[in-house]
């Protein structure tokens, strides 16, 4: 019997027009119904899947031109040299001079990233810290995070208060102004326990964002910090939950 050969010269011609193709596509213009011999096709070319859209697109190596993250995006699909989505988001992630938070991630990937990234996270192939109330995303090794961070907060630093993590308008100045007549209102201890009660909110750097926020000391927002955790916030004169002489029970 006659052994019917294939040839990719097809293939080729048809990702050189379109760029892109699916599976379907490819096996069309192949004249296969078999998978496997569109992948042999392909694998004899050299070949890129792309990140987004469920792998489901193919192009050829010849054709993307990657930009310096190693990224390739055309009509909205994404090809990147690091490989499938979750590769992708390990490597730029750990080359990232700051860290990522997931709308950053987001943004430069255009893709959800929120389910890969806890997955991620739970196969320990990246770190994160909760930074000023949300998870920064951060090289594994401690040197690397340490460095991430370290360039977070001099970034951060060098655009002001109001432009940490969240843009220039995450805090409005409205909403500044009601928080600081508030806290005009209440006396000494309660000014640090509601201090200390923000930072824990924030997470890792909120003592300092929120001492700058309320003109305090950061040893001030973080003694408050400390009362609440350990509990030790209650003012003379005033009982803790079940303090006090027993209620006196009634007979029937």
């Amino acid at each position: 019997m006659k052994t019917i050969t294939i040839s990719s010269k097809s293939i080729k011609t048809l990702l050189k027009r379109d760029k892109i193709a699916t599976i379907e596509e490819l096996k069309a213009v192949l004249g296969t119904r078999a998978p496997i011999t569109v992948f042999r096709k392909l694998s004899e070319l050299g070949y890129f899947t792309s990140y987004t859209h469920g792998n489901r697109y193919y192009t050829l190596k010849s054709i993307p031109h990657f930009d310096e993250q190693g990224l390739w995006l055309f009509q909205s699909v994404g090809f990147s040299i690091h490989g499938k989505l979750m590769d992708t988001m390990e490597h730029c992630i750990k080359q990232s001079e700051e860290g990522m938070f997931g709308d950053e991630l987001k943004g430069l990937l255009h893709v959800d990233v929120n389910s890969s990234l806890s997955k991620l996270f739970k196969q320990g192939r990246i770190a994160r810290i909760k930074y000023l109330g949300r998870y920064l995303y951060c090289a594994v090794d401690p040197a690397g995070m340490k460095r991430q961070i370290t360039n977070r907060e001099a970034s951060n630093a060098s655009h002001g208060t109001r432009a940490i993590i969240m843009g220039n308008d995450w805090v409005s100045d409205e909403i500044k102004a009601a928080i600081i007549l508030f806290v005009s209102l209440l006396d000494e201890k309660q000014r640090r326990i509601f201090a200390g009660l923000e930072s824990l909110q924030f997470g890792y750097g909120g003592d300092n964002w929120i001492a700058q926020l309320l003109s305090l000391d950061p040893h001030t927002v973080a003694k408050g910090r400390r009362e609440l955790i350990e509990r030790d916030i209650f003012s003379e004169g005033i009982r803790e939950a079940g303090a006090g002489r027993p209620d006196v029970k009634k007979n029937a």
